[in-house]
């Protein structure tokens, strides 16, 4: 995500706060932290299709945060599936020359964001085809909102 907000801005740009929203509640500290007018964006992965913690977790935003807008962002299914949709690798480890997908994650965590953003580029990335696949059933109830976080190309 980081990368995306670099110059060039592939995202609108924020404050990143890494917390697993299927697995962890929110708790009465965090939410204290948005502030009226702000926006928080939920990004997460749709292979674990357990969804009673993330139901909770947007019903407490909603409720107990005011004035604060929650978008949600879907990786459907995984960070390798977008990476592959895309752009024109075969295989995610392909993008960061991984001997295998085991390695792909942690080479990319590993990347400077240019560096990052420069094997994108040498494969073609496509903004308009990163965050569109359909979810699984378990995630119907939750609205898409990557058109609303992506800058013009």
């Amino acid at each position: 995500m980081k990368a995306l907000k670099e110059n060039p801005a592939l995202i609108h740009p924020g404050k990143v706060d890494k917390f697993n929203v299927l697995k962890k509640e929110l708790k009465p500290n965090k939410l204290m932290t948005f502030q009226p007018g702000s926006c928080v964006v939920f990004v997460f992965d749709t292979d674990v299709q357990e969804t009673a913690i993330l139901k909770k977790n947007l019903e407490l935003v909603k409720s107990m945060c005011f004035q604060v807008e929650v978008l949600t962002v879907m990786q459907v299914l995984t960070f390798e599936d977008e990476i592959e949709r895309s752009t024109d690798v075969v295989h995610a480890k392909d993008l960061t020359r991984s001997s295998a997908i085991s390695d792909f994650k942690s080479a990319v965590n590993r990347m400077k964001a240019i560096e990052f953003i420069n094997a994108l580029k040498r494969h073609k990335f496509n903004l308009s085809k990163l965050w569109i696949g359909n979810p699984p059933k378990a995630f119907v109830f939750i609205q898409q909102d990557t058109e609303r976080i992506k800058t013009s190309e």
